[in-house]
Parts: structure tokens; C-alpha cells; sequence
């Protein structure tokens, strides 16, 4: 099983640009809701990689997981 990250960058203009590696097929759109959930944002452009395209892998997200930042 190959390894699963998730790249974000935060850019000087407030713009949050975030990028998922080794998660293939649909579910790496998944973490755009998570990341919603996060940071309370909208999605105002996606960008599908050639990842997406390639069969699904199994991924199983938990947020009670995920560690809640407070951006104020």
C-alpha cells in the first residue's frame, strides 16, 4: 500500500491551496470536505491530478481523528 498525504499551504494572500498524494480515484475529494469542516471555507477551484483517474484504493478517513486548528 503506498504511502497517503495530504500537502496544505497556506499562501500570504489567505488562500489555502491543499493537495492530496497517493490517494487515488474519487475519494481524494473526501478531504476537501474535511478540510471545509476545518478551517470553515468555500471551494472556489479543484484541480484534478492524474491520480484521480487511476483505480481507487481503499481509504478510510476518521475525524475525530483530526486535530482542529483555530485560525484567528
Amino acid at each position: 500500500m503506498s504511502e497517503r498525504k495530504l500537502k496544505i499551504k497556506l499562501l500570504p494572500n489567505g488562500e489555502i491551496q491543499m493537495e492530496t498524494i497517493g490517494v487515488k480515484g474519487k475519494k481524494c475529494l473526501d478531504y476537501i470536505e474535511i478540510l471545509k469542516k476545518l478551517v470553515d471555507i468555500k471551494i472556489t477551484d479543484t484541480k484534478l491530478t492524474d491520480e484521480y483517474y487511476e483505480a481507487e484504493n481503499d481509504v478510510i478517513i476518521e475525524e475525530e481523528n483530526v486535530n482542529r486548528i483555530n485560525f484567528e
